[in-house]
């Protein structure tokens, strides 16, 4: 959640529009003195970026280059630029956090009942991967070829991933101006300074009352992700939410929500993910062990965090 601020000063004056994309509404800030109708063309080429990704990276549209690719278990199969570097930060999160965090989680996402196109409301379904017993181990990439080879039939779930990539990409196209924000359903960065010429104020989200933030971050040049199992639950399973561990067999490791505090907002994104499925026992340490900070709340409601995330309150 980005704090905005009504009162600019006309040198420092900001255009925001917000767009539905991946599965969730998206804010785009850019600040400082230049043509509206510029500005415009710079959102519209980081949300056409953002596109990419999405159509790239999409576990809901049987079109995507993800899709197709599990499609054709067995066969090397060459892939963009950004679903291959969408799965090594899969992958290498998986070697991290010893399969605790794992993208071959798609198919028991799909029995869940998370298998609705968010634009179409079709479903989609992946039965030749019911009884693989697939893992990340199962997933070989060849970087000379740009290829990948599933070896076992699978259904991948980047989500965890592909938001965060989408910002980072889309905050290229921002660069140049005094100051931007994108946020993707709280996957938030931010550049530079806001229409006050300050950090930008970021807050995260409470989780028992998500209509407030739990803290204030002031941010620049920074992302912040949180991640949480109380906003999705499974449509065929009210006990389930869309955040699972494979190792343990579970998806509430005992925190409500995870955010991170990271350069990059893929880093963040997942990391905070992973850092929840760790849960209370490891979660807050495996981020420290990364160089980073990051701010839990519990199930009981309270909130624990790193000691380098103090640096960034309010």
């Amino acid at each position: 959640m980005i704090a905005e601020n009504s009162a600019l000063p006309m040198e420092m004056a900001m255009e925001a529009e917000s767009f539905v994309l991946m599965g969730t509404i998206v804010n785009v800030w850019v600040v400082g003195p230049g043509p509206l109708a510029q500005k415009r063309r710079s959102i519209a080429r980081a949300v056409e970026t953002m596109h990419r990704v999405e159509n790239a990276c999409s576990r809901f549209d049987e079109q995507s280059e993800l899709r197709q690719l599990c499609q054709r278990p067995g066969q090397a199969v060459e892939v963009s630029p950004i679903l291959f570097h969408a799965l090594e930060i899969a992958i290498t999160t998986s070697e991290l956090t010893a399969g605790a965090f794992d993208p071959t989680v798609g198919r028991i996402l799909e029995l869940q009942g998370f298998n609705q196109n968010y634009l179409t409301g079709q479903t989609v379904s992946t039965p030749s991967a019911d009884d693989s017993f697939a893992s990340y181990k199962d997933i070989r990439l060849c970087k000379a070829s740009h290829s990948v080879v599933l070896d076992k039939p699978m259904a991948l779930d980047l989500g965890a991933v592909a938001k965060g990539l989408a910002v980072d990409l889309a905050a290229k196209e921002l660069e140049g101006w005094e100051g931007f924000a994108i946020d993707a359903g709280g996957d938030c960065y931010v550049n530079g300074r806001d229409p006050t010429g300050e950090a930008w104020t970021v807050g995260v989200e409470d989780p028992r009352d998500p209509t407030r933030s739990k803290v204030w971050l002031k941010l620049s040049q920074h992302a912040v992700c949180t991640s949480g199992n109380y906003k999705r639950i499974a449509p065929k399973n009210p006990g389930f939410p869309h955040l699972y561990d494979p190792v343990h067999g579970r998806s509430d490791p005992g925190f409500l929500s995870m955010s991170v505090v990271a350069p990059l907002t893929v880093l963040a994104d997942v990391l905070a993910t992973a850092a929840f499925l760790l849960g209370p026992g490891s979660g807050l340490e495996f981020i420290e062990s990364q160089g980073l900070a990051a701010l839990a709340v519990v199930n009981n409601g309270q909130t624990v965090m790193t000691s380098t995330m103090k640096e960034y309150l309010r």
